[in-house]
């Protein structure tokens, strides 16, 4: 083929593929067949081989990149990528209105509605029609550059369809923001490993080899034209992006309230029946002349809100009801139930938490009931559907003696919960060591209770001193275990020995010592002795930490098993680093922060610390003590407690803004 033709070849192709690419992944239709357009693929591939210099960057043999990345350079937004404020009920839809009218008395509001897509937000830049970088979200006013990544997904234009708004100047640049998401179907392949769809398309853009990305089948949504082409309204932008040869999802234009609430409706009752996972719908001011004057507070547009769907449910049945011991002999019935998705997560088990809740539920073997999960909290039953029984149910009979040791169980006068007393029993033993390596202890990567179960069994460990005298030797017998695997263990848990006080602390699992109080009582006290000393000296040495707290330490320490285990740590070459004091001090110094809710742009245990650092104290649960909820996506029955309290609830976006203010 001589090089003119070639050319003349490969421009064409490159139309013919754009052209059925913008059909299946923008309009959803198919003129082709897959394998033909594979086949039309392959063979520009092979004349940009013959021909280099005519292989361009917006070819689409160029979505799979080329060598792994070292690391993501940092993009500017020219406009920040802000947050969205989030609604939880219509009263606060209403509110919201209301607060526009004020800010605006004179103008007439109308909105536009679309689901809000569970996907990870990314801001697209072409030049001249052609796609330049590709950004994500990052804080908002500077992102990673992942346009690598990004040009592996179909439904990304690598050139624009023709300019609706006229204009060939070369400099000319067009910004576009959407989701990049995984559809459920697709998910399903992967849903062994990852969490949720969002979890991993977040994770697949941010690989640092391009080609791992492109395994795996993301799709784009536009929702937002950053560049102004003449647009006046919202809805305008959604047929803008259309014939720039982007999909969008059908939004609604909505003239009122009523019409919103309407759509909310109707995207809650569709939501299982849509590809993908949706949290809510994204309500905006239409008019958008009045979008940017009604202006931006923090990190938040006034204009534009996401109205969040409650918690998500399901029901199913409970197949029976087995009894679980803890690490500290705490006996939790848990229900077994016929395995259904609740939140895009298969639940198989839930927790009935105490007797007391079986008797004020009225559970039995056999109901039916509904099962709730919010943000990232145990599935748990919320109610029985009695209406539902056929006669066939049985009555649990919550257990006497524990069901590992068949020690009688106990429970103080003043406890709902009822334990087994016996120090030496197999089942708590077993739950200690779990809790010994976990994240929040030790730390010990790649040892999770599999791995534990398979110790114990081989006699290979009886307490957590012995996890640090093994040796490949010791893993090579155990399933699943080579060479290489059993090294990378090894190196783990010579890794772990350096441990902070604090997490020390929590690992030795005293009863009544959790993630605070262990990081409260490594900054009174340097070292463990010095806490043990405190321990056998009087009361009032620990009187500032609780009565039960104080009672608990002094207990643990006076047992002589219990402070050997500490002496055979240290002498198994533990080393106990000195715990990190708070160094910052703001008006946060002594508030109480509860979180609730999926956070999106920091994890839990890192929001806990970000608080501790400024001198906060994060908690578990709500009370009249808690100065703030923060509330993130699918927040749990937290949010209705903090509202009849009275206490002040934020969304992320004012969380993150009181942290960066210290």
């Amino acid at each position: 083929m001589e090089r003119t033709e070639a050319k003349t070849r490969i421009l064409k192709l490159k139309r013919v593929i754009d052209h059925h690419r913008y059909l299946y992944h923008a309009l959803d239709k198919q003129e082709i067949s897959e394998a033909a357009l594979d086949s039309l693929k392959h063979e520009l591939y092979q004349l940009e081989q013959l021909y280099p210099e005519f292989l361009t960057s917006d070819s689409p043999t160029q979505r799979i990149g080329g060598k792994p990345l070292q690391g993501f350079p940092k993009v500017a937004h020219d406009s920040p990528m802000l947050s969205i404020e989030d609604l939880f009920s219509p009263k606060e839809l209403a509110d919201w209105e209301t607060y526009l009218k004020k800010l605006a008395p004179s103008e007439k509001i109308d909105y536009f509605c679309e689901p809000k897509i569970d996907g990870f937000a990314i801001s697209l830049v072409y030049q001249n029609g052609v796609f330049k970088v590709g950004s994500t979200r990052g804080s908002g006013a500077m992102g990673e550059d992942v346009t690598q990544n990004l040009k592996t997904i179909e439904s990304i234009p690598l050139r624009l369809g023709s300019d609706p708004r006229g204009g060939s100047d070369p400099k000319r640049i067009i910004e576009v923001r959407g989701e990049v998401y995984m559809e459920k179907k697709d998910f399903e392949k992967f849903s062994a490993d990852y969490a949720n769809p969002r979890n991993l398309a977040a994770g697949s853009i941010r690989q640092l080899d391009p080609k791992v990305a492109s395994q795996r089948p993301l799709k784009f949504l536009a929702y937002s034209l950053i560049t102004n082409l003449g647009q006046q309204k919202h809805s305008e932008e959604h047929q803008l992006l259309k014939e720039l040869g982007f999909k969008t999802y059908p939004g609604k234009e909505c003239q009122n309230l009523s019409d919103i609430l309407d759509f909310w409706r109707k995207t809650a009752r569709e939501r299982d029946r849509l590809p993908f996972q949706v949290d809510g719908i994204v309500a905006v001011v239409n008019n958008n002349a009045l979008f940017q004057k009604l202006g931006v507070v923090g990190k938040s547009p006034r204009g534009i809100r996401a109205f969040k769907f409650s918690p998500k449910q399901a029901t199913t049945k409970i197949k029976d009801i087995k009894s679980q011991v803890g690490r500290t002999g705490a006996i939790t019935p848990v229900a077994l139930l016929e395995p259904v998705i609740v939140g895009g997560v298969t639940v198989s088990r839930a927790t009935l938490h105490n007797e007391d809740e079986i008797k004020r539920l009225g559970v039995k073997i056999g109901d039916t009931v509904i099962v709730e999960r919010a943000g990232d909290v145990i599935p748990a039953v919320t109610r029985v559907m009695k209406e539902l029984r056929s006669g066939k149910e049985k009555d649990f009979v919550f257990p006497k003696i524990c069901p590992a040791c068949l020690t009688r169980l106990s429970k103080p006068k003043d406890e709902i919960i009822w334990r087994c007393p016996n120090p030496d029993c197999q089942a708590q033993k077993r739950e200690f060591l779990y809790h010994f390596a976990s994240k929040k202890a030790f730390d010990i990567k790649g040892l999770g209770p599999k791995i534990i179960d398979q110790l114990i069994n081989e006699n290979l460990i009886s307490q957590p001193a012995d996890f640090f005298g093994l040796e490949e030797g010791d893993l090579i017998v155990l399933d699943r275990f080579g060479q290489k695997s059993a090294a990378n263990l090894v190196s783990a848990i010579r890794y772990s020995k350096k441990v902070d006080l604090n997490r020390f602390i929590y690992a030795l699992g005293i009863r009544h010592v959790g993630e605070e109080t262990a990081i409260a009582l490594a900054q009174r006290f340097d070292t463990i002795k010095k806490l043990q000393e405190a321990a056998g000296q009087t009361r009032q040495s620990l009187s500032d930490m609780g009565i039960e707290v104080s009672k608990s330490i002094r207990h643990w320490f006076n047992n002589k098993k219990n402070v050997k285990m500490v002496d055979d740590l240290l002498e198994a070459g533990i080393k106990i680093l000195l715990p990190e004091k708070i160094t910052r001090r703001s008006e946060l110094n002594g508030k109480t922060f509860v979180i609730t809710g999926i956070l999106d742009s920091i994890t839990r245990a890192e929001a806990h610390e970000k608080i501790r650092l400024s001198g906060g104290h994060p908690l578990a649960v709500v009370s009249k003590k808690t100065d703030y909820l923060v509330v993130g996506q699918n927040p749990s029955s937290k949010l209705e407690k903090a509202r009849k309290l009275g206490i002040k609830i934020i969304n992320e976006a004012v969380f993150l803004r009181m942290l960066v203010d210290v």
